[in-house]
């Protein structure tokens, strides 16, 4: 059996590092709104390019997962292109699972364009029109990952809900853009069927329509929809998880950082791996913070994400970075 089936589209990421001197970040006076700016109508020169085959929030999920040895498969559409090949053929090399990946005649494979500055990522992003069918005979796995897919994705949900009542998956629910976008009342039913739903800060004030709030009301008001573990990351704030009975706060490990792009989705991988192994939420926490601070390190979501031995190495290098109980919550 399966121990993990990734459902989101893929891409292909191609990294521009800019020199420091061909840009610059202009913010408001409190810096929550900044934008990149760029000679307009001029020839930028870039310090690196590097293209990586099989991005996206569920390959990055089922890559991490198969080198954390779960055996892992995706439900992905590529196009019937060069870029597909090497999708696949990257894929295969990891190590995941294939069987359900569709490719596309028509449409070719997603594209996006990171502009990597300061270690900060700004990434332009094509989706190609889809046509999304939850696959028929999917097989029983312990976990079904759920995360970002385009417009039209949601005729999956009812029979997304059904496959999970039937097999008797855990479910990690990780929406992204367009999913966030349908509003609360969309996905609250994925997120009431849900073990672990997991996003960021700025992404469940969005969601929850809470306004600015502490991160215990935050986590009080995503576990309500129904979830088992409300996990929600900060950045270089940590991360923060709330069962029912235990909330904690999770600090990072802190690393020089590189590029910023798949550390939520590294977190959420190692986190999820962990409690597939039998981990307690504490030390899932743990994985997850080593994982996200390693692909930091690296340009790209996947050149860092850990396998078991780096993963052990990792908690033993941080093994002072422990999750704790939030001071002042209310369980």
């Amino acid at each position: 059996m399966l121990d993990i089936i990734s459902i989101g589209d893929s891409t292909l990421d191609v990294f521009l590092t800019l020199n420091n001197e061909e840009a610059e970040v202009k913010c408001t006076i409190n810096e929550k709104e900044c934008q990149l700016c760029l000679d307009y109508a001029d020839k930028i020169p870039v310090e690196s390019v590097i293209k990586v085959p099989g991005a996206g929030n569920a390959s990055n999920n089922t890559v991490g997962s198969s080198r954390l040895g779960l055996k892992s498969a995706i439900v992905s559409i590529l196009g019937k292109d060069d870029v597909g090949d090497m999708t696949m053929a990257h894929w295969k090399r990891e190590g995941v699972g294939t069987k359900y990946v569709t490719r596309d005649p028509k449409h070719g494979t997603n594209y996006s364009t990171v502009l990597n500055f300061h270690g900060e990522r700004t990434i332009l992003v094509y989706h190609e029109p889809r046509t999304y069918r939850f696959p028929k005979g999917l097989p029983a796995a312990g976990w079904l990952y759920y995360t970002s897919l385009g417009k039209g994705s949601e005729v999956m949900h009812k029979d997304l809900l059904a496959y999970l009542k039937r097999s008797k998956a855990k479910f990690c629910f990780q929406p992204g853009t367009h999913q966030l976008l349908l509003g609360l009342k969309a996905v609250a039913p994925l997120i009431e069927a849900s073990h672990v739903t997991v996003m960021n800060k700025e992404e469940a004030e969005r969601l929850l329509e809470t306004g600015v709030q502490s991160m215990p009301e935050l986590l009080k008001h995503l576990r309500a929809l129904g979830c088992e573990i409300a996990l929600i990351t900060d950045g270089a704030k940590g991360a923060y998880s709330y069962d029912g009975a235990e909330m904690l706060e999770m600090p990072i490990m802190d690393v020089p950082p590189v590029e910023r792009t798949g550390c939520g989705d590294a977190f959420a991988t190692a986190f999820v791996a962990a409690l597939h192994l039998g981990k307690p939420v504490s030390e899932a926490l743990r994985w997850g913070t080593a994982n996200s601070a390693s692909v930091l390190g690296y340009t790209g979501p996947q050149a860092g994400l850990l396998k078991m031995a780096g993963m052990k190495k990792f908690l033993s290098l941080f093994k002072d970075v422990v999750a704790r109980p939030i001071d002042g919550a209310a369980h």
